[in-house]
């Protein structure tokens, strides 16, 4: 018979287990997206694919471990790939995003590219808002309609591979 503190050890190590190949892969994908080159060429603007992980992190581990998987994704990939402001630009998506679809997630009234979909724009909208912020310049707020859309398309393409990945996934992967 195991004891209560050797099954919460094993949970943890569980827990950190998933954590640490979430975050891998999203840093993975992360490293990808900056390789590649852009398919739309407009200045701020990507698929987003390590979005994928943090989405399958949200639904498989809960908001907790998600957000955390997506705060040091980001802060790795700054580190590695885009620097302070590239950093900052990414934290403040990142936050918004995750958020909003937590929100959303919560109501459970919309598909996960409803909530992907709604990630998306409130990625570029954080970004957007503190570009807007760091430049003091209202004028870059003349690219919200570009980001909302280009949001949008992201986020239902990274939402439709999330959905499929998420109904291929073993169901024992979850917290």
């Amino acid at each position: 018979m195991s004891s209560p503190v050797r099954n919460q050890n094993l949970n943890q190590g569980k827990t950190l287990a998933y954590c640490s190949i979430f975050t891998a892969l999203a840093l993975i994908f992360s490293y990808v997206e900056f390789l590649l080159p852009i398919p739309i060429p407009l200045p701020g603007v990507k698929i987003g694919v390590a979005n994928l992980v943090i989405i399958l992190a949200l639904y498989r581990l809960g908001f907790k471990y998600a957000f955390t998987v997506n705060m040091v994704r980001i802060l790795i990939s700054g580190l590695l790939f885009s620097g302070v402001f590239g950093m900052l630009y990414s934290f403040a998506g990142g936050i918004l995003s995750i958020v909003i679809m937590y929100i959303l997630y919560r109501t459970k009234i919309f598909s996960m590219i409803g909530i992907s979909m709604a990630g998306g724009v409130a990625h570029n909208i954080g970004q957007l808002l503190t570009a807007s912020a760091l430049l003091s310049s209202t004028a870059l707020l003349s690219y919200f309609p570009i980001l909302v859309f280009t949001g949008i398309i992201s986020g239902i393409l990274t939402g439709f591979l999330s959905y499929e990945i998420e109904r291929r996934l073993p169901s024992h992967i979850k917290l």
